[in-house]
């Protein structure tokens, strides 16, 4: 499945909001750096941002966009903080953001995956990341990728699939003083393990 995908291009037309959406992002990243100089950071499936505004700390020279599919969730961000001047948190379907950036020829310094939905049911394997057709946008994008999970065979997946590609993959188990996502909280306090994979594209 990754090579089929790594070989073909996506032929799914856009959906219009996130043809918005990435212009938007586009001319908020001309606002903030007119010279095209700075980092970009994607925070893909971001929830209500959370992390967005953890990474954005972690990196202010960078330009971090958090991205989600869904409007309730995005717009639940202004209760961790509202925009900074360095990130910004957005809906946008994820598999047409990657693709839009890519054609734009866009090359990120990090992409962060947390705690992403695996669909564990066997069946469902063509809808996890990395074995879907939008891996090779994750892929083309660059920057050091991290993907977090309470679910080790699914980093477990993800770094075959990365060494598919031909890069390589660091495993771990992930833990930090400080919860950076609602997922992180809630899967730690109920005594449950995290879960890393890390990869320089």
């Amino acid at each position: 499945m990754v090579l089929r995908h790594l070989a073909n291009s996506s032929q799914k037309p856009f959906n219009q909001h996130t043809l918005d959406a990435f212009e938007a992002v586009k001319s908020w990243r001309v606002e903030q750096d007119p010279t095209l100089q700075k980092a970009i950071i994607f925070d893909s499936c971001c929830g209500v941002g959370e992390s967005t505004a953890h990474i954005a700390n972690q990196f202010p020279e960078a330009l971090v966009i958090g991205i989600d599919k869904s409007e309730l969730r995005t717009n639940k961000h202004a209760h961790y903080g509202e925009n900074a001047a360095n990130y910004l948190v957005i809906r946008a379907d994820v598999n047409d953001f990657w693709r839009l950036a890519h054609i734009a020829k866009w090359q990120l310094s990090h992409h962060f995956l947390l705690y992403p939905n695996p669909y564990p049911k066997s069946s469902q394997v063509q809808r996890r990341w990395h074995a879907c057709a939008a891996f090779k946008d994750i892929v083309s994008l660059g920057g050091v990728l991290e993907v977090r999970s309470n679910w080790d065979i699914y980093i477990q997946e993800f770094a075959l699939a990365l060494e598919t590609a031909g890069k390589t993959a660091s495993l771990s188990q992930y833990q930090h003083a400080e919860p950076q996502t609602p997922f992180e909280r809630k899967y730690w306090a109920s005594g449950q393990k995290s879960w890393r994979v890390i990869s320089s594209l």
